[in-house]
C-alpha cells in the first residue's frame, strides 16, 4: 500500500448540487485513474484505475446498479 498524493486534485461534484449537501466527488488523476470521495468525509478517498473506472461507468450506463 502507498500514500496517494491528491493535494492538487480538482474535485468535481454532480451538476446542480449544493456544496453544502452530501454528494459524491470525483477527481481525475494521471493515466486516466479516478479518485472518489464523499463531500462530508474528504479524508476517505477511493482510487480506481482507468480500467476499473471504465467498467464502473459502463455498468452504471447498462443499469447494473439499478434498484429493483
Amino acid at each position: 500500500m502507498y500514500a496517494l498524493d491528491i493535494s492538487g486534485a480538482a474535485w468535481e461534484g454532480a451538476p446542480g448540487t449544493s456544496p453544502d449537501e452530501e454528494r459524491v466527488e470525483i477527481a481525475r488523476l494521471p493515466e486516466g485513474a479516478v479518485a472518489m470521495r464523499s463531500s462530508l468525509d474528504k479524508d476517505t478517498v477511493l482510487r480506481y484505475t482507468k480500467a476499473e473506472w471504465d467498467a464502473f461507468v459502463l455498468g452504471a450506463r447498462d443499469g447494473e446498479f439499478d434498484l429493483r
